[in-house]
């Protein structure tokens, strides 16, 4: 299929503060037109590709109306349904994200947090603080059951990793279906609260979607194990956080590792913040040292192919909000 033929793209960038990196290849292969909010309108006129670095900017939303000639939008971050309206979704204009660039990334954290959890790391450095000497046992991973809730890019590494150390996968997906290398099988994500009882860990790496929005409702902690922890490192709304927070407290599950939550930032007040059986982190499981300039090579890898009329890599499913995984 081709998406674009003849003569040099006009590219807006759209950006909050810092410029993205590999500015200097993108203007090699197109004309580059550098905006903020704002000005996102005079930049559009004209414009062929909307380059939006400032991830969760809603600047595109509030001016449609000047993106006539739009035929692709890329965003610089992997989860995209809060960037989705009527209005693009109905549209011919391409739109692709960056599905996979931080997905290892997003994968050990997962695996981190299972560690931590198994090791009581966090118990530890509690100890430590108090100038507390206690032994204590721990539990071997080795063995041990997980779910993992979405099974794109970033569910698929950490079924590999969690593999890799000798825990037992499972998946949950838009269906359920046979396994694969990593995956024992794979369950509906609508059957979850019939199957999360046999697992030890329950890791959501989903995308948001009307269909994921509270997946993990009271019902489904209420049937986990009350030995399990739940790790989020999708997208904190796939949690229906007030009912999490009646399940730590009751006991209904072990704990919890959260490097998303609902709503974020966490307010100062929040009961999560208090809970010694919560592991929090400020939704940077996939920031590691060099992850931008890896944001910027796949848009150059991606405006090349679109300069030569080729398919572009990670096309969103507007109507899913995903990339659909083959």
């Amino acid at each position: 299929m081709t998406f674009y033929k003849g003569g040099r793209p006009v590219v807006a960038v759209l950006y909050r503060e810092a410029l993205p990196p590999r500015l200097d290849e993108v203007r090699e292969l197109a004309e580059v037109r550098l905006t903020k909010a704002d000005r996102l309108p005079e930049a559009l006129a004209g414009a062929d590709v909307l380059y939006q670095w400032h991830s969760f900017s809603p600047a595109l939303r509030e001016n449609w109306a000047a993106a006539s000639t739009l035929k692709w939008v890329h965003v610089s971050a992997a989860g995209v349904s809060e960037l989705l309206f009527e209005d693009l979704i109905n549209s011919n204009v391409l739109y692709t994200n960056s599905r996979g660039v931080l997905s290892r990334a997003i994968a050990e954290f997962a695996l981190g947090f299972v560690l931590d959890s198994a090791k009581d790391a966090h118990g530890s450095f509690r100890l430590q603080q108090g100038r507390r000497w206690q032994h204590r046992v721990t539990r071997k991973i080795q063995g041990q059951r997980a779910l993992v809730v979405g099974t794109g890019s970033i569910g698929r590494e950490t079924a590999y990793l969690f593999h890799g150390v000798g825990l037992r996968v499972s998946g949950a997906g838009r269906s359920s279906r046979p396994g694969g290398a990593y995956f024992e099988e794979i369950h509906s994500s609508k059957d979850l609260a019939q199957v999360v009882q046999d697992f030890d860990y329950v890791v959501l790496a989903a995308p948001l979607t009307e269909h994921t929005k509270g997946l993990v409702d009271a019902d489904v902690l209420s049937a986990m194990k009350p030995t399990a922890h739940l790790i989020n490192v999708g997208r904190g709304e796939l949690v229906q956080t007030d009912a999490l927070v009646d399940a730590l407290c009751s006991g209904t599950i072990a704990g919890a590792a959260l490097d998303v939550v609902h709503p974020e930032p966490l307010p100062v007040e929040h009961p999560l913040w208090s809970m010694e059986n919560v592991i929090l982190t400020p939704h940077m499981s996939g920031d590691t040292e060099d992850y931008l300039d890896d944001l910027g090579k796949l848009f150059v890898e991606n405006l090349g192919r679109f300069s030569r009329g080729e398919p572009l890599q990670n096309v969103v499913d507007k109507q899913l909000g995903f990339v659909p995984v083959p």
